[in-house]
């Protein structure tokens, strides 16, 4: 093992990079691609929403199990079967005859995704000694931060040229190629646990999660009153409740909650939960307010988050060393103080907002995310010992996961009560000042003019809760601590 820590396995590291970028980038691909799909299939809205709810779900019910997977099989056998999974899903969609084989692609490929992020955090963390972690954790958040920002640019350029199986298509050959190489050029270098999987542990873990992503992420379509929704939430909840008092009672838990006994991974999975609500919230509020209130194209749109995600993956491996430097708090305490700055200006938007002035917030905004997410995950995870490791890492992608749905789904609702309460004012306003037209020309007009300023002030409000969100986790970057380097016992 210090033979490895001194020269990290690169070759190795750079076959699951490239991977974890086919698997993440595949993740946002899809987005552009459904008004498309719902048309060439016949399908409405809420169902064509599966595509990705259903990707959601998959990963969700298996990103808590990861840690049994990573423990229990080979780093080698681990991502060989992730791609293949991968593979056969992504060909699976481009032939795809009927609308339910999309789903169940997607959901293949969801299989193999689901592992990526877990098993090359868990190689770096092996492969990398602590006081180098940074810059191997810095490089790994190009890969999770650009690819699945790069994707909806892509997705737009594919669909406004080509059939949306183009998206699947060009997919194919990266994957095909990198389970190849994994099978002639990976070796294992994870330390292995003969670990038993508690079944019950697994089933009550996909309720409890599966049922919050569905039920939040459902919310925005169905509405909050709906039973499938609350209901969903609260089987959810009391499944996920159970499913912790009984990994505190096992001795081989499959998840492990005592790892929140380490003061700094606990503040980092705080940190990691809010700031994920508050960069879900830009990536949705951002395409709606330019695509619906500007009526800028789905290509234009990518392009004008492309310089975001372009500068979030430049900075992260420079971000990675800053860690390795001078530790996470100031560049959490920096990065969040922008994020809270330019989420700020954006709950400031007009209907006439340039193009290039949105195009900078936003970059502005991502330039700052960029400080926050790897540095404070890697200085939490840095406090675990390494038989902990794969714990650590499937409760962060699990957080993630669940506090970016749940974030992005009651950020929507709000959008949409302060969008209703202001159309109803404007026209209030409109019929009391008499400014209601005749002709049905007019009629209609003044509905857009209205229907436009109401989601303009829906946007609006969101972004200035968001503002709020970003401020309580400036506050509790304030306690962060840099991890002292301990020798494990």
């Amino acid at each position: 093992m210090k033979e490895m820590q001194q020269k990290p396995p690169y070759a190795m590291i750079a076959i699951l990079f490239i991977g974890a970028f086919i698997a993440f980038l595949n993740n946002t691909l899809l987005n552009v691609a459904l008004p498309t799909i719902m048309t060439e299939f016949d399908v409405t809205p809420s169902v064509v929403q599966w595509l990705t709810t259903g990707y959601m779900l998959v990963n969700g019910i298996l990103i808590p199990a990861s840690a049994f997977f990573v423990q229990k099989f080979t780093n080698r056998k681990l991502f060989t079967t992730a791609m293949v999974f991968f593979s056969v899903g992504t060909a699976l969609a481009i032939f795809a005859p009927a609308f339910w084989v999309l789903i169940a692609a997607r959901m293949i490929q969801a299989v193999g995704s689901a592992m990526m992020m877990p098993l090359l955090m868990n190689v770096m963390l092996t492969a990398f000694p602590i006081e180098r972690r940074g810059t191997a954790m810095g490089m790994f958040g190009l890969v999770m931060i650009s690819a699945p920002a790069i994707g909806p640019t892509l997705s737009g350029w594919v669909i406004e040229h080509y059939d949306w199986r183009m998206l699947f298509i060009i997919v194919l050959p990266f994957a095909i190629g990198t389970l190849l190489l994994s099978i002639f050029k990976l070796r294992n270098i994870t330390p292995n646990r003969d670990v038993k999987l508690d079944v019950f542990s697994l089933v009550l873990s996909s309720i409890g999660f599966g049922g919050l992503l569905y039920g939040f992420s459902s919310a925005g379509d169905k509405g909050w009153g709906s039973p499938l929704v609350y209901g969903t939430i609260i089987i959810g909840v009391i499944a996920l409740v159970t499913f912790i008092l009984r990994q505190l009672r096992l001795e081989e838990p499959m998840l492990e909650f005592r790892i929140y006994k380490y003061p700094m991974f606990a503040l980092s999975s705080a940190v990691s939960i809010v700031v994920s609500v508050a960069m879900f919230s830009g990536m949705i509020l951002t395409p709606l307010y330019v695509q619906t209130i500007r009526g800028i194209s789905p290509l234009d749109s990518g392009l004008l988050m492309l310089p975001g995600a372009l500068v979030m993956g430049i900075m992260s491996p420079i971000t990675g060393k800053l860690f390795d430097k001078y530790g996470a708090r100031v560049l959490a305490l920096t990065g969040l103080t922008i994020t809270v700055v330019t989420t700020f200006y954006l709950s400031k938007l007009e209907l006439h907002s340039g193009y290039y002035y949105i195009m900078a917030l936003y970059t502005v905004r991502m330039f700052g995310m960029s400080m926050i997410m790897m540095p404070v995950m890697t200085n939490g995870l840095n406090q675990l010992p390494m038989k902990m490791n794969p714990h650590g890492t499937a409760m962060n992608n699990t957080l993630q996961q669940v506090s970016g749905a749940i974030g992005s789904a009651i950020l929507l609702t709000i959008m949409n009560k302060r969008m209703e309460s202001a159309g109803v004012d404007l026209l209030a306003k409109a019929t009391a000042a008499g400014n209601i037209p005749t002709s049905p020309e007019g009629i209609a007009q003044m509905q857009i003019e209205i229907g436009k300023t109401a989601m303009l002030d829906g946007i609006n409000f969101s972004f200035w809760i968001s503002t709020f969100v970003a401020i309580v986790a400036l506050i509790l970057a304030l306690f962060i601590k840099r991890v002292k380097i301990v020798k494990e016992k």
